[in-house]
């Protein structure tokens, strides 16, 4: 993709992007945007395809515990179709591509990835659920959502089921420490396993500091 289509498109998604959740924030597109590129270098993806995907997957956000959070890939998916079809010099038969990736990018859904393309989506946005990053996301819609850091009975899941609604560290147990083993590429499989190794730590951490209570 040529370099000034890239910025044309990211600065429309800079206007576009309003949302005051920090999780979903412009600089999460432009995250997910490098790591998308960096795991393109290795894989033959087409990344006329991969970029606006990138840019754009979460143009429609709700919060996770809105009934509408499940529409919001498919809601995103139009929003890009409706931005390319308008854009001059934009391939027209690559926007299907375009928006079958971000439909199907959702991690909760847990599909299938026909595409290249779509599963370096996939890939690059997951990378955001492992880490460093994951631990300030995971905190920051947790004080959009209202939701406790942890049950006090029962912190770590040991004898019950993770709630990720209810309790934010329950969201380790039932995300962000098994993204990598939902990865397709192998760039971001490593990745994701240096950064579910900082997880273990931090959780360590915290079962330290609770332990004197």
């Amino acid at each position: 993709m040529k370099f000034e289509l890239r910025q044309k498109l990211l600065e429309l998604a800079k206007e576009k992007i309003t949302t005051k959740d920090s999780s979903h924030d412009f600089n999460h597109a432009e995250r997910v945007l490098k790591n998308a590129e960096l795991i393109a270098k290795y894989e033959n993806a087409d990344l006329e395809i991969l970029i606006p995907a990138a840019i754009f997957h979460d143009i429609i956000i709700y919060p996770k515990d809105d009934p509408r959070s499940k529409l919001a890939s498919d809601e995103s998916a139009d929003f890009i179709k409706k931005v390319l079809v308008n854009l001059e010099n934009y391939p027209k038969e690559k926007i299907p591509k375009v928006e079958y990736a971000i439909k199907t990018c959702s991690f909760s859904k847990n599909l299938k990835h026909n595409t290249i393309e779509a599963k370096i989506l996939q890939d690059a946005d997951s990378l955001e659920a492992t880490g460093a990053i994951s631990i300030m996301r995971t905190f920051a819609s947790s004080g959009q959502m209202e939701r406790s850091f942890y049950d006090n009975k029962d912190p770590f899941c040991e004898n019950r089921e993770p709630n990720s609604l209810k309790f934010a560290v329950d969201l380790f147990f039932s995300r962000l420490l098994i993204v990598k083993n939902r990865l397709y590429t192998k760039t971001a499989r490593d990745i994701a396993e240096q950064r579910t190794e900082f997880l273990k730590i931090f959780l360590d951490q915290l079962k330290i500091e609770l332990s004197i209570f």
